[in-house]
């Protein structure tokens, strides 16, 4: 008898290679990977930078200029650099996602731009066919080999004779495809060069029919030494309107050499937006990476555009932005330091300057006080805020006021202003941008100093009571205008303050605004919501509307014999009470204002009528 193992399937393996769609791969290149086939010149100029100093490595007197030259069929770029050599070629060139600088990936970033091997690729976007000659400035004895492909995903390889190519380097050729002749005109390609690259650390130059332009403009401005500080800084002015755009409002120099960063910052002119983090400017060791890159400076510097180089941070794998990491979240803190020292500086030496700042930016510098106390600190007698006493900084304003009563909103504040500035009460704005949170911290910074939310009861308890007498006169007015505004949830009662102008002031506390705000909706909704908003509805809290016995116009109600009247004069009251507050008006409060108004038309006119018979 035969004892039959069945045979175990694991035990069998059959190993295939992945098939790569070539023109697939260019598709996702051009449509997911690069914003714009505009990439294709920046990848040929980072290939040619990265062979040179890898050449200039072993050989510091090896040449390094780089020489871009346009044809009547497309671009050649040639380059003295490292070269290739037939194995190189097969390994790196024919090889997606292989890149002669991935063995050494920490000298890649401090040493090269590229690190993804599939730069080359990006030409296809624009090229038919891409051909590579290159000698190896390694392997002196290695013959010069061409490579040939095409958009097809077919390639060839063979050897040139040595005595056509006798030095080192690369040059490439690409033939345009149909449709994308525009990328190879001459001021095209002029132009994206000198963009991508003005900053490289080799000369690079354009060679057309018009003549050989230079594009690379040498040393960095920010790295240049001047005659003068004057001189340094409309240099640097004039570079980041020429660069950016826009004449900038101010310069600031952003120096990190400890972190890989140089460049500068630029304030803008116009303010800026605080809930858009900035773009910015970013090269990588000279080639521009992008210039809307977002995330390199801390999300409360909205008011400057940088212009950046580095040689640390890790770009993203189309190098259009900048990889998150703990290295970039140390050179975002870094450089929003570097805002804060300038900031610090032209506070305490160059009034002027920061006078000329904050005009514009005032807002930025609030936002970014509220993520340190020392700058708040060194900021506070510079930023003005909305107080009763006008628009002063709050180190001023705490002289009068030790209790600093703070609003929650700009209607808040509108409420209650005049009256309070009258009594001599100390209240700040807190509705607008970071207010409320700064004037919050003021009892760490200014001992002796308190700081409460405004209560309405506050208000209401520093204005003069009436004598009992002259308050009894008004009781039928009182009695009247309870009646009128009861469903309104307001109650009404008589003070003596000042200003005289003001004859009523309108105050509710939040609990009242929120009954208020929740009767609305009710109103306003379906009958499931409102049986359901109603069960919420609460008696206690209820607006006041304090008439002043100041004012001649409140006193002179007794007079009224006529409860229709006195009706319209109390409505007309509370509405105009009620838009002091500059807040929207209620369906309700809009019916009443429009009632009022008519009645007081009617009978101004009725009154107009009845003296012209009289005359007659």
């Amino acid at each position: 008898m035969v004892n039959r193992t069945p045979r175990d399937p694991a035990a069998v393996h059959n190993n295939y290679s992945f098939q790569v769609d070539l023109r697939g791969i260019v598709d996702l290149l051009s449509h997911h990977l690069y914003s714009s086939p505009r990439v294709y010149l920046r990848e040929l100029l980072q290939n040619a930078v990265d062979a040179v100093t890898a050449r200039n490595r072993l050989d510091p007197l090896a040449p390094t200029a780089i020489r871009l030259t346009i044809g009547e069929d497309g671009l050649r770029i040639s380059d003295p650099g490292i070269g290739l050599t037939e194995t190189d070629v097969h390994r790196f060139l024919a090889t997606i996602g292989r890149s002669s600088k991935r063995d050494d990936i920490e000298g890649a970033r401090r040493e090269f731009l590229g690190q993804f091997g599939i730069g080359l690729l990006a030409c296809f976007t624009v090229a038919e066919t891409i051909r590579v000659v290159s000698r190896s400035a390694t392997a002196p004895t290695a013959p010069p080999v061409e490579w040939l492909a095409s958009a097809d995903g077919t390639y060839s390889v063979r050897v040139l004779d040595p005595a056509d190519y006798a030095e080192p380097g690369t040059s490439v050729w690409l033939t345009a495809r149909g449709g994308a002749q525009e990328w190879f005109q001459p001021r095209r390609v002029t132009d994206l060069a000198r963009e991508f690259g003005s900053l490289l650390p080799y000369e690079v130059t354009v060679e057309s029919d018009a003549g050989v332009t230079t594009v690379t403009e040498g040393v960095p401005v920010w790295r240049r030494a001047f005659a003068s500080a004057d001189q340094r800084r409309a240099a640097l002015l004039e570079y980041g309107r020429r660069t950016l755009g826009f004449p900038p409002l101010d310069v600031i120099e952003l120096e990190a050499g400890a972190a890989g960063v140089s460049g500068v910052a630029y304030v803008l002119s116009q303010p800026g937006n605080p809930s858009d983090s900035s773009a910015h400017r970013v090269y990588l060791k000279g080639m521009l990476l992008g210039d809307a890159v977002r995330g390199v400076l801390p999300d409360w510097a909205f008011f400057v555009r940088g212009v950046i180089d580095t040689d640390t941070l890790r770009p993203t794998a189309s190098r259009e932005g900048l990889y998150e990491d703990e290295r970039l979240a140390v050179v975002r803190e870094v450089l929003g330091d570097r805002i804060r020292d300038w900031l610090t500086e032209i506070a305490a030496e160059q009034p002027q300057r920061l006078a000329a700042f904050l005009s514009v930016h005032a807002l930025g510098v609030k936002a970014m006080a509220g993520h340190s106390a020392d700058l708040l600190r060194i900021m506070l007698p510079h930023l003005h805020f909305e107080t009763t006493d006008g628009r002063v900084p709050l180190t001023d304003f705490t002289r009068n006021h030790r209790i600093v009563r703070v609003t929650a909103t700009v209607e808040e504040f509108r409420q209650v202003a005049a009256t309070a500035a009258a009594q001599g009460i100390g209240v700040v704005n807190g509705g607008y941008a970071y207010d409320r949170e700064l004037v919050a911290q003021l009892p760490r910074l200014l001992p002796g100093v308190e700081v409460v939310d405004l209560d309405a009861g506050a208000i209401t308890a520093a204005l003069d009571p009436v004598d009992p007498g002259e308050e009894s006169a008004l009781a039928p007015v009182l009695a009247l205008a309870r009646t009128v505004l009861d469903p309104l949830a307001c109650d009404v009662i008589v003070r003596a303050f000042h200003p005289v102008t003001v004859p009523a002031l309108y105050l509710d506390g939040r609990a009242a605004r929120n009954e208020r705000a929740r009767a609305q909706t009710a109103e306003e909704a379906d009958e499931l919501w409102a049986e359901i908003l109603g069960a919420l509805a609460v008696t206690t809290p209820r607006a006041q509307l304090v008439l002043n016995h100041h004012s001649p116009i409140v006193r002179r109600l007794s007079r009224i014999d006529d409860p229709a009247f006195l009706r319209t004069a109390v409505e007309s009251l509370y509405g105009q009470a009620l838009l002091m507050t500059h807040r929207p008006l209620s369906a309700a409060d809009t019916a009443l204002l429009n009632r009022a108004f008519g009645e007081f038309l009617g009978w101004a006119t009725q009154r107009a009528a009845d003296r012209g018979e009289e005359t007659e």
